[in-house]
């Protein structure tokens, strides 16, 4: 056995060399913008639903206040 892998000749082997090119940087950019929006959607769904668990809570504990109360 060998003690080094081998590569084909016609396949760059290591890190890449040069700076990145400014389609790379762009498509960089554009994840970012995507992830953000992707949690500012996020929390919003959760700030919804959370107050409509707490809505959904306050309407159903109204029933058993005035249950309790003689009138």
């Amino acid at each position: 056995m060998k003690d080094q892998p081998s590569y084909p000749d016609d396949s760059p082997v290591g890190d890449p060399v040069g700076n990145p090119s400014e389609s790379e940087s762009l498509a960089d950019d554009s994840k970012s913008e995507s992830g953000r929006t992707r949690q500012i959607m996020t929390g919003a769904a959760i700030g919804i639903g959370s107050a409509a668990l707490v809505a959904a809570l306050l309407y159903a504990n109204r029933s058993r206040k005035s249950a309790k109360r003689p009138s």
